[in-house]
């Protein structure tokens, strides 16, 4: 779909995007002064000015480097384009954990091309470490160097590391599924928002289970966990890249164990 120098100059954008966002981002978190704003009425859905300015000055590249391409963002909506392709942007994911100085958020970016990304980017600013999935490769960016990164090998539900960023999953009915895996896994952790998927794609754990996500919550990281050797689906085994219930696993066969089970919950 993509020559060589369009998989470059991808490639060489996304990174452009994630830098921006990395040095606004750091600017603001541990901030004693940062303010959140609440997007709700009821509830608690945080916003900073540092979701805010990262997603603008991700913008402000895109719209001097790939002027054709749509954008879709969290913070500030559609922008239509004609190549085809849409960047997924969130500039914060985990913004309850950004206020409370807790290192689990992250840059959201996917290249929609259609049919799900075709390239994705976790971005963790202040740890220094970017995940990239794109094209069959998926690699990791430290201070150290970068490498290749595939996710897990564990077949078995009962030797399985799952993870969720919230103990009450969705619905209730959401949440009886999930607990339906949880309680035929090896260990369950909560609480780490994008980098659970982050630790998926390295193969540190082996399932992320979730939902009532969003198209930019989820693009991103699809991005890097297929292009580490994982899957991702919905709970009825279909295409997760526009948000809902996620079930994000290291291979396909403990995926299907696990979407034997929620599967009965997903009606």
């Amino acid at each position: 779909m993509f020559s060589q120098n369009e998989r470059d100059e991808l490639l060489d954008v996304v990174n452009a995007l994630a830098d921006a966002a990395r040095k606004i981002t750091l600017r603001y978190f541990r901030a004693p002064d940062l303010q959140a704003d609440n997007k709700l009425n009821d509830g608690f859905d945080p916003v900073t000015v540092a979701d805010r300015e990262a997603e603008m000055a991700i913008r402000e590249i895109l719209a001097k480097r790939r002027p054709d391409d749509a954008i879709l963002g969290e913070e500030f909506g559609n922008k239509a384009g004609t190549s085809g392709l849409t960047w997924v942007i969130d500039p914060i994911d985990g913004t309850r954990a950004f206020i409370s100085g807790i290192p689990s958020w992250g840059v959201l970016i996917g290249l929609d091309a259609g049919t799900g990304p075709v390239l994705g980017v976790v971005d963790q600013p202040y740890m220094g470490e970017r995940f990239v999935g794109a094209f069959g490769r998926a690699s990791l960016a430290t201070r150290e160097g970068t490498r290749d990164i595939a996710s897990s090998t564990c077949e078995t539900l009962g030797d399985a590391t799952l993870m969720s960023t919230f103990p009450e999953v969705g619905t209730a009915t959401e949440r009886l599924g999930f607990e339906a895996v949880r309680d035929c896994v090896k260990l369950t952790r909560y609480g780490l928002d994008c980098y659970a998927y982050a630790l998926l794609a390295m193969g540190q754990i082996d399932l992320v289970i979730e939902a009532g996500l969003n198209a930019y919550d989820v693009q991103g990281p699809i991005g890097v966990i297929q292009a580490a050797g994982g899957t991702v689906t919905d709970w009825q085994g279909g295409p997760a890249h526009n948000g809902g219930r996620i079930l994000a696993a290291g291979n396909a066969t403990l995926h299907t164990q696990a979407l034997d089970i929620l599967s009965k919950f997903a009606g």
